[in-house]
């Protein structure tokens, strides 16, 4: 149980280096096309990407002799979770998207890991117990979102306040993810959440919006990133590690995306940090290395 929970672990670092850089290709687009546009395209490439994926695996269990026929009731879970946790998706990457035009992508990056803070709170109300190195690390990476955020009125900006309001709906998914994620295939909940997200960003982008082929063409680096890696990859990822972390600890260390997203604003858009802004990262970072801190553990539980 251990080496699950170490590569659970690991695959959500892993996430959180994909998401960080992510932020530029969500920054970038938004140079060509609109916040409804950009999130359906790249949400409809990443259900296909994951529709690919679940014919491939399908076929590899098949010849292996591992494939099981899903349930009726598992199959009702799968579909319920896969509708819940797209229109989650559908709400934070949308309200997130029009908050990134706003703000900075180093800013955007670490105000999205508020959830860091919002995730624990929901596990008191849901009467989880947490350790209290968790909420340590949550004060440090509070200090290092106020040294990252803050102005001298002490007030956040539009952009920020919009990001942080997603924020809030990130942090309803993990908890929702934690919720389904041990009762069904992940790829497959990630593909039904991903193509009900691009559906209803689709919808509200003929609404909304005056989509151009042109421009979507334009933008399709950071779509194709956006939509296979982050979309795809990503949320799969995170979906994968959470049947062997508790929402608390994955959500610490996903917040990593925020150094990362910092790192490739600084290298790839020149949106170089303050002394200030810096001082926040290394906040955020060493929350994260004490939270990878071993503890001993109870046979069986997540950590």
């Amino acid at each position: 149980m251990k080496n699950k929970a170490a590569l659970g672990n690991m695959l959500l670092i892993l996430t959180a280096l994909i998401w960080g850089c992510a932020f530029v290709a969500q920054s970038v687009g938004m140079d060509f096309v609109g916040p409804f546009t950009f999130n359906g395209t790249r949400c409809i490439i990443g259900g296909i990407v994951l529709v690919i994926a679940n014919i491939i695996f399908d076929a590899v269990k098949k010849k292996n002799g591992t494939y099981k026929k899903p349930e009726p009731s598992e199959r009702k879970e799968l579909i319920k979770g896969g509708i819940i946790c797209g229109f989650i998706i559908f709400i934070a990457s949308t309200v997130q998207q029009f908050g990134i035009a706003q703000t900075t992508v180093g800013k955007a990056g670490f105000i999205s890991v508020l959830y860091i803070l919002i995730v624990p709170f929901f596990g008191i109300l849901l009467r989880q117990k947490l350790p209290k190195r968790i909420w340590l690390c949550c004060a440090l990476a509070l200090g290092g979102l106020y040294l990252l955020c803050m102005n001298e009125s002490f007030v956040l900006s539009k952009g920020d306040f919009t990001v942080l309001v997603s924020a809030v709906a990130f942090a309803v998914h993990i908890i929702a993810i934690d919720h389904f994620a041990p009762k069904v295939d992940c790829v497959k909940l990630s593909c039904i959440q991903f193509l009900v997200a691009g559906i209803l960003c689709v919808i509200c982008m003929f609404i909304f919006e005056e989509p151009q082929l042109e421009n979507i063409l334009d933008a399709w680096l950071p779509i194709l990133y956006a939509g296979a890696l982050s979309g795809g990859v990503g949320y799969t990822l995170q979906t994968v590690a959470q049947k062997w972390t508790k929402p608390s600890v994955a959500s610490l260390l996903m917040s990593l995306e925020s150094v990362f997203a910092v790192l490739a604003g600084a290298v790839i858009l020149q949106q170089i940090p303050s002394v200030k802004e810096t001082a926040g990262c290394i906040l955020m970072f060493i929350s994260i290395i004490i939270i990878q801190l071993p503890e001993k553990q109870k046979d069986g539980e997540r950590i």
